[in-house]
Order: C-alpha cells, then sequence, then structure tokens
C-alpha cells in the first residue's frame, strides 16, 4: 500500500473516530429503591410538557429574544410530541400505556397547571392528569457556530467538523402516589448541521430505550 494512501486510510479512522466520540457524550442513570417496588402499579403515564431551552456560545449580532422564546416553545412541543410518537409506535414494548400528549396539555391548562409545572408537586400533577406516574423531560441546546459556518467546514474537512450545536436531556420518572423521583437519566449528544429536533428525539430515545425501567424483560 502506498503511503499516501496508508495516511489517508488513518486520517479516515481518525475522522470516524471524532465522530463517535461527538456523538457519544456523558451518560447518567439515577434509580430509586423504591422503583421495582412501584413500578408494576404503573398503569397510565403521562408526558409533561418539555422544559426548553436554547442558548448561544456566542449571541448573534441579529439575536432576538422574543423570537429565542417562541423557538423555545416550539422546540419544547416538538420534542414532547416527539417522545410520545416514539413510544406510542414502540407501544408493545412496554408495560404501560402513555397518555396522548394532547390530552395531558389540555387538562394541564383547564387546571391552572400548565405553566405551574414546578410550583406543584408531582402526586398533585399525576390526581390532576388521573394517570399513575407522570415523565418529566428538560432539553438544553446550544448553538456553538453558525450553521452557514458549519456547513463549509463540514463540506471541506467531513462531517466530524460539522458541529453547530450541543444538546442534553434529563428525563425523569415520578411517583403518581407519593410524588417521589423513581428514576433519572441524563445524556449529552452534539448535533451536527443535518439535525432536526425529530431526528435528535429519535436517537435519544433509542439510547433511553436501553435504560427505561418501562421496557419489558
Amino acid at each position: 500500500m502506498k503511503l499516501s494512501n496508508i495516511v489517508t486510510f488513518i486520517a479516515a479512522i481518525a475522522i470516524t473516530n471524532v465522530s463517535l466520540a461527538q456523538f457519544e457524550g456523558s451518560k447518567q442513570v439515577f434509580t430509586s429503591p423504591k422503583l421495582q417496588a412501584e413500578i408494576f402499579k404503573h398503569k397510565k403515564v403521562a408526558i409533561l410538557p418539555f422544559n426548553a431551552t436554547i442558548s448561544y456560545k456566542k449571541l448573534p449580532k441579529n439575536f432576538n429574544k422574543e423570537a429565542n422564546e417562541q423557538d423555545q416553545n416550539n422546540l419544547a412541543s416538538a420534542m414532547q410530541q416527539g417522545m410520545y410518537t416514539y413510544l406510542l409506535r414502540k407501544a408493545d414494548d412496554y408495560t404501560v400505556s402513555f397518555q396522548d400528549v394532547e390530552r395531558t396539555n389540555a387538562l394541564l391548562k383547564q387546571k391552572g397547571l400548565y405553566d405551574k409545572l414546578n410550583e406543584v408537586t408531582h402526586d398533585s400533577i399525576c390526581k390532576a392528569l388521573g394517570v399513575d406516574a407522570v415523565v418529566k423531560c428538560a432539553f438544553t441546546y446550544e448553538r456553538t457556530s453558525s450553521e452557514g459556518g458549519a456547513i463549509v467546514k463540514a463540506v471541506l474537512l467531513g462531517s466530524a467538523f460539522g458541529k453547530t450545536a450541543s444538546g442534553s436531556l434529563t428525563m425523569q420518572i415520578y411517583n403518581g402516589s407519593d410524588g417521589e423521583l423513581l428514576w433519572r437519566f441524563y445524556k449529552e449528544m452534539n448535533e451536527d448541521v443535518i439535525s432536526s429536533a425529530n431526528h435528535v428525539m429519535e436517537r435519544m430515545m433509542r439510547k433511553v430505550a436501553r435504560n427505561f425501567p418501562y421496557e419489558k424483560s
């Protein structure tokens, strides 16, 4: 093999390894000692509206606070719906059913809880929704460079250098009877220029699925 080919081969492996390292961020899982005793009682679970935040490592010149807040609301809605769609599609794999998120949101608004989820106990929320547990999620999304610049880098240097944002998902399950935290999952992922919110949720849920306590054994 020619030296130039060897160099190209080694470079390709290096780029692949960098890509995988960027894609896979740190993961943390917490399981309550009460989980196994409580989880078999759960039949219906609700997915609460996401707490989504979009930030910038360096604010763009045309940054608009109101537009960013709207983007956060849109992202929160997309992530909540994306998670529900994923879980619904794999319903046979779980020991519980998940309440339609439109019904969840409607009930929360009817009872004046939609914008006060951090001000009330989780058992109270479960009671208001008529479920045995709730899944509460936070998603943070930090832009690290301009999309246009990332496209140029991706084209010239390969996808490993096209990262435009970092994201992290915190997913928690709270018990309906006492409101206690039963399970917590935290995952970081770096996103490239071709990613969308739904694509990110799809990939994250695949990672969550390996640790999800409602997964059938």
